[in-house]
């Protein structure tokens, strides 16, 4: 439906250039940018492929006996090339984010959006894998924008390509979660068997199938924040694709007499964009840095014999005659900031003890006077492995006239899993103070490891019968 038709039907009509996704009518425009190779397009396609290849890979590659990222939710377990990072690592959990995206800003201050043009999964999957296979099955009707008819088995295989393609980045994408080893085992055995994987992987092809097949550039345009942040990450010295005004304009074609720009004007420019953006308007949120506009006009000034670069990678400041700072604040604050945040990640992760000890607070009555006089208290211990192997360990007491007794040590534990004891630790009456007293706990294991932990335990507030002393922690806090 064109303008004209839209109005006279009521419908009301868009001004030009409101959205690079929308007809003037108000109707969804679907893009069919053509591909324009040139030299960014090669190494885009050498670091999109790259990504893939490692994206695919790395589940089934092993550290240390894991995976380089296994993200165990369900053990809460988080390990990231050899290190196994549990839900009491919050420190280091946080100072890990903190640093990837302090790189974010760093990057993004030097080289723009160069990540969502180059490394982004929704550019590298939907430039160097669906759409390609789109020119391959539409042909003819891809190239015309459309106006060609697509036969329908042309069209069914097509998404059936597209549906085989999301089905193995689903499975893939899971296997992050609960190693290839097992993600093997699930697909030879019923879905019965694991429903809950089963529906993930379902959801994770749905929503890849109605992203690469229906939202597409939208994706960039109206769902991601990042696009919408760049006024903040950016400055006039950040290097982002620039049209060279001066250089091009007025554009046109040139004739004898009359003065032009170096742009003729053939909007391939705009024709091989993937968000539909035309970049000689300026800086607009919409652009994803991915060069196939700098391609395309490049080839354009070969074949007029005119020098490349009326399209290119620039800074504003440069672009409008400036010089181009390479040095300036926040490109010196935020490499300072990361490397105090990767120091305190590495010094923090180097300081890991290889067993997590925590104290567990009981319930009810957790202590009893003897006949001889000494207090007995319950102490329940848990204990996890972070190490990569089985430990064995051992918990005593280092305090004189202090005693304990456990029936379950030495325990061994294995990698990353859990244990908890029960320790009845025996304290003479004259150690309480305020009806608490503080015992010194040894925890080592077989390859020479030791620490000590320092626990209170509760008993008599006075020096008379039991009966008028706590026997809860309730009790002993009030």
């Amino acid at each position: 439906m064109n303008s004209s038709s839209a109005a006279e039907k009521g419908i009301p009509v868009l001004d030009e250039g409101v959205l690079s996704t929308l007809n003037a009518d108000g109707t969804r425009r679907w893009l069919r940018p053509r591909l324009s190779k040139g030299r960014f397009l090669k190494w885009r396609r050498i670091v999109g492929y790259c990504l893939i290849v490692i994206f695919v890979a790395l589940p089934h590659l092993r550290i240390n006996g894991k995976p380089p990222i296994l993200l165990d939710l369900p053990n809460r377990q988080f390990t990231f090339f050899g290190a196994t990072f549990l839900p009491t690592d919050t420190l280091l959990l946080a100072l890990l984010f903190l640093s990837f995206f302090i790189g974010i800003f760093l990057i993004t201050a030097l080289f723009g959006r160069i990540w969502c043009g180059w490394g982004c999964p929704q550019t590298v999957y939907m430039e160097l894998v669906y759409r390609p296979i789109e020119r391959l099955f539409d042909g003819r009707s891809y190239r015309d924008g459309g106006r060609t008819p697509v036969h329908p088995m042309r069209r069914a295989g097509k998404y059936a390509v597209f549906f085989v393609v999301s089905l193995v980045l689903a499975h893939t994408f899971l296997a992050y979660f609960v190693s290839s080893e097992t993600l093997a085992r699930w697909m030879t055995r019923s879905p019965l068997e694991h429903p809950t994987a089963f529906i993930i992987v379902a959801v994770v092809t749905t929503l890849m199938m109605l992203d690469f097949c229906l939202f597409r550039e939208q994706v960039c345009t109206l769902m991601c924040p990042y696009g919408r942040f760049q006024s903040v990450l950016l400055d006039r010295q950040s290097l982002i694709v620039s049209y060279d005004e001066k250089r091009g304009e007025p554009r046109g074609k040139r004739r004898r007499g009359e003065e032009a720009g170096d742009c003729v004007d053939c909007r391939l420019c705009v024709l091989t964009c993937p968000t539909g953006i035309d970049i000689r308007g300026g800086l607009q949120m919409e652009c994803i840095n991915c060069t196939q506009c700098i391609d395309a006009c490049d080839s354009v000034m070969d074949r007029l014999n005119r020098p490349r670069g009326l399209i290119r990678y620039s800074s504003q400041e440069a672009i409008e005659g400036g010089r181009r700072q390479l040095i300036r604040p926040r490109v010196v604050l935020y490499p300072l900031l990361l490397m105090v945040v990767v120091s305190l990640f590495g010094l923090a992760l180097a300081g890991r003890s290889p067993v997590d000890v925590s104290f567990l607070r009981n319930r009810g009555s957790v202590f009893h006077v003897l006949d001889s006089g000494s207090v007995e208290n319950k102490v329940h211990l848990k204990l996890t492995n972070r190490a990569p192997r089985d430990r064995s360990y051992n918990v005593s007491v280092i305090q004189e006239g202090v005693a304990m007794t456990c029936s379950d040590l030495p325990l061994r534990i294995g990698p990353g899993d859990s244990a908890s004891l029960v320790l009845h630790v025996t304290v003479p009456r004259d150690r309480f103070e305020g009806g608490r007293a503080e015992v010194k706990f040894l925890v080592g294991d077989d390859t020479g490891y030791e620490r000590e932990f320092s626990h209170q335990v509760l008993g008599p507030l006075f020096g008379g019968d039991a009966s008028s002393t706590p026997t809860s922690p309730q009790e002993a806090d009030q």
